[in-house]
């Protein structure tokens, strides 16, 4: 079963995602200029936020990080382990995510690289270069990593066991693979929602990589987008210290770039694969209940969060924080997922007597309902929720959040 998640949101002017040169992203979208903001900030913004962390408040979740090592370190010297012990200790955990860098074969021959997601292209092989930090910099991870409490505790549990009366040599000379398995047989608990919901590569044997049951969509603006540019000066307040005329002018000048937009995001989650990441292949009928218990806890967290979280670029100097105006929320037994974005191919423009939010809520609908009659793309809930007096036929109307949420429930 999917559950796919369409939202309109229009923002004021803001920068909520900017790259690498301090600009908001944009994109080309039907040859047109689009405001964007990239699908890792969006998952980002929504699994740290306040909202998911207090709707999942008595679930335990994971931890991303390369700090691994010094975790482990920190906590063997808390265990009484000499400090040399524990930082030989700590170098070895480092070496679990391996890095890899591509090298051109000499024989040109076609390689499959054992952790690829995908067959590399020919003439390229893959060597490991394993991350071993020198002591004078923290110690981390080759590649950063998405865990469980549980596994984290393994770690610690079978590294202190490991090094019992061995020296920092022979802590460096213990069998990688080895202690990958003996942790591998001491986890304890199963994958924690948010691993199984955004999943996971790890290139390590002491870890499962986790295929992720949630797609997210880079969010694009509905409208064609023009940049604008926020000149601003900071004044010295005690300038007139020095006592000279000729200290006139700002203290510092600069410029912000910016844009407005609205928004529309598509999110797709697969039920049955969030499942099969929480239990496993082998699991009980009571597992499976539990599983699908969490399932419904999950999806209304991750949706409460999407509509009240915005990301956070530039925040302090826009205050860009819009809730949602439409939401569409289709559930659906066929896993056959349908983007809605090119309802905007052509770019909404605001109408007389229309505002650009009107327009955009209007050519969604008009596009569901076009593919829905051409595709014959049932849903088995269609539920949909506005702040403006637009209705979409063939759905389930929602008054307010509360009837979307309490809907949604019952469909799953």
């Amino acid at each position: 079963m999917l559950v796919e998640i369409h939202m309109l949101q229009n923002h004021a002017p803001s920068n909520l995602n900017r790259d690498d040169t301090g600009s908001p992203k944009d994109c080309l979208f039907g040859d047109v200029r689009r405001a964007r903001i990239s699908s890792q900030c969006l998952k980002r913004s929504i699994r740290k936020s306040q909202v998911l962390a207090d709707e999942m408040k008595d679930i335990t979740m994971g931890w991303r990080t390369r700090k691994l090592p010094e975790l482990v370190r920190k906590t063997l010297i808390e265990k009484k382990v000499s400090p040399d012990l524990a930082m030989a200790s700590a170098l070895k955990v480092a070496q679990f995510g391996k890095k890899k860098v591509k090298k051109t074969s000499k024989a040109g021959g076609k390689k499959v690289a054992e952790d690829a997601e995908e067959p590399e292209e020919a003439g390229e092989t893959e060597e490991e270069v394993e991350s071993v930090p020198s002591e004078s910099k923290d110690i981390q991870t080759a590649q950063i990593m998405f865990l469980t409490p549980s596994e984290v505790d393994a770690v610690i549990e079978t590294i202190y066991s490991a090094i019992q009366g061995k020296t920092a040599s022979e802590i460096g000379n213990l069998s990688q693979d080895d202690l990958q398995r003996e942790i591998d047989k001491k986890k304890k608990a199963s994958i924690t929602p948010d691993i199984a919901l955004f999943g996971r590569m790890i290139t390590s044997d002491a870890f499962i990589n986790v295929q992720a049951s949630i797609q997210v969509a880079h969010a694009i603006s509905t409208n064609k987008i023009e940049h604008d540019f926020d000149y601003f000066t900071a004044v010295d307040d005690l300038k007139k210290l020095s006592g000279s005329s000729d200290d006139l002018g700002a203290g510092m000048i600069g410029d912000v770039e910016f844009n407005s937009a609205c928004y529309y995001k598509y999110f797709s989650l697969d039920t049955d694969n969030f499942i099969s990441n929480i239990v496993g292949d082998k699991n009980s009928k009571e597992q499976d209940e539990q599983a699908k218990q969490l399932l419904k806890k999950t999806i209304r967290a991750f949706l409460m969060a999407a509509i009240h979280t915005t990301p956070t670029g530039k925040q302090n100097t826009f205050a860009a924080h819009q809730l949602p105006d439409a939401i569409l929320v289709e559930v659906r037994a066929r896993k056959t997922p349908v983007s809605y974005a090119n309802a905007f191919i052509d770019p909404a423009r605001p109408q007389v007597g229309k505002d650009l939010v009107t327009v955009s809520v209007e050519k969604l609908l008009e596009h569901v309902e076009l593919l829905r009659k051409k595709f014959g793309l049932e849903a088995k809930s269609r539920l949909w929720f506005t702040t403006r007096n637009i209705k979409l036929p063939n759905s389930d109307y929602c008054e307010t959040t509360k009837d979307l949420f309490t809907k949604l429930e019952a469909a799953i």
